[in-house]
């Protein structure tokens, strides 16, 4: 299986689109628990869609993320916390990561907040994004050895390929983050 994420309307031959509301073939709420089974994805398109995926509103409160999904007290609290976790990248990337089958691509796009007027200029945008942010899930840098277990990361990926490009909308440049990630397992 194939998954064109955040698609809305844009549609690729082959893959499944995927979004909080149609026209997509398949309606799914990316802040909340992903419907597929583990390494059950072959590859994975993510344009303009991770920044739309904000932290959760509820404070004090443990979500199924922040739990083991398999340990008495996330059973416990279950029937008491929202299906959100606190914090979305963090959540988006370990649900990626956990529908990939290992090896498996994902290619993702987002505005890059640290350049340009990309990442600001949308209301509905909730969480920035730049080069450096998905270093937090590369096996073997520095940042995913010392912080994943901390931060709850439970992603790790090999990254292809990491770059930006950008082009000049209405009023101002944007620049685009494109990272193309290889789900180590």
């Amino acid at each position: 299986m194939k998954l064109n994420l955040g698609a809305c309307d844009r549609r690729i031959d082959g893959f499944v689109s995927v979004d909080i509301a149609e026209p997509a073939d398949q309606i799914a709420d990316l802040a909340a628990l992903w419907p597929w089974p583990d390494a059950s994805v072959d590859e994975v398109r993510a344009h303009d869609v991770i920044e739309h995926i904000g932290d959760c509103d509820h404070t004090g409160t443990v979500c199924s993320r922040c739990f083991n999904r398999d340990s008495s007290a996330f059973r416990t609290l279950l029937s008491f916390a929202p299906q959100r976790h606190p914090l979305g990248r963090i959540h988006f990337m370990n649900e990626l990561h956990r529908v990939l089958k290992p090896g498996a691509r994902a290619t993702i796009e987002t505005p890059n907040a640290s350049r340009g007027a990309g990442f600001f200029q949308d209301p509905t945008h909730k969480s920035p994004w730049c080069l450096n942010s998905f270093q937090y899930f590369e096996a073997g840098s520095f940042a995913h050895n010392r912080l994943a277990k901390t931060y709850g990361i439970t992603a790790a990926f090999r990254v292809v390929s990491l770059g930006e490009s950008s082009y000049q909308d209405v009023h101002e440049q944007v620049w685009k983050i494109t990272a193309i990630l290889e789900a180590v397992k």
